[in-house]
């Protein structure tokens, strides 16, 4: 049956739209914990901290945060995969391109396939920066994420990949979001005025959220 699901149009759209709204709820505790910055390194660097003693003393050292990073994995994965099954689908079913584009589609649609990619890539990339420290510049330090940060966003190009990232983001929930409305069966005549201006909202607020961090190491006021 799971697989007779799976193979479906509307099964994978509904993976999609789970495995997206589950990202999208990490994406907004996740901006919370980054704006924990402008209050200091100490108040930062304990958040830090916090975030790997969830849980004790009946979740051992990190067990909480490697729980919560395999269920990311495992959305990103179901995410992904849906998505490209889905576009080759679309694909397959109209080889030739369309002579006239659809006028109403909005640029975030137009670009979610390419957004996704920027996405995919920038994961790797802050995983690489901030989390192993492998392309990370300045010298990464174990267990103090603030001057890790600061490090990040003192270079011009550690900026220009976060804020590219983070409005191709933007761009992806704004549209995304409403679409999985749709895909659950959360969308009618009366409730998709609401539900796009909650796509806006959430798609504005992460964007300026996560942005602000790098304007706050640029401008001086993280340091």
């Amino acid at each position: 049956m799971a697989r007779t699901v799976w193979d479906s149009t509307v099964g994978k759209k509904t993976v999609m739209a789970v495995s997206g709204l589950i990202m999208l709820l990490y994406l907004v505790v996740h901006m919370i914990g980054n704006l924990k910055i402008f209050f200091g390194a100490g108040e930062f660097n304990h958040y830090a901290h916090w975030l790997r003693t969830v849980g004790e003393p009946f979740m051992h050292y990190e067990w909480t945060l490697w729980l919560v990073r395999v269920v990311l994995v495992a959305a990103v994965v179901a995410h992904a995969t849906s998505a490209y099954q889905l576009s080759r689908r679309d694909i397959r079913a109209r080889p030739s391109k369309y002579v006239h584009k659809k006028p109403r589609a909005s640029y975030a649609t137009r670009t979610m396939r390419w957004g996704g990619i920027i996405l995919g890539l920038f994961i790797v990339w802050h995983i690489l920066d901030l989390t192993t420290g492998t392309v990370h510049s300045g010298g990464f330090q174990e267990g103090r994420p603030y001057q890790n940060v600061v490090d990040t966003f003192s270079t011009w190009y550690g900026n220009t990949i976060y804020i590219v990232a983070m409005l191709a983001l933007g761009l992806h929930i704004r549209h995304g979001f409403w679409s999985a409305a749709q895909t659950l069966g959360a969308g009618s005549r009366t409730r998709d005025r609401a539900l796009k201006a909650t796509a806006n909202v959430l798609a504005l607020l992460l964007t300026v959220g996560f942005i602000a961090v790098p304007v706050g190491v640029m401008t001086g006021v993280v340091s």
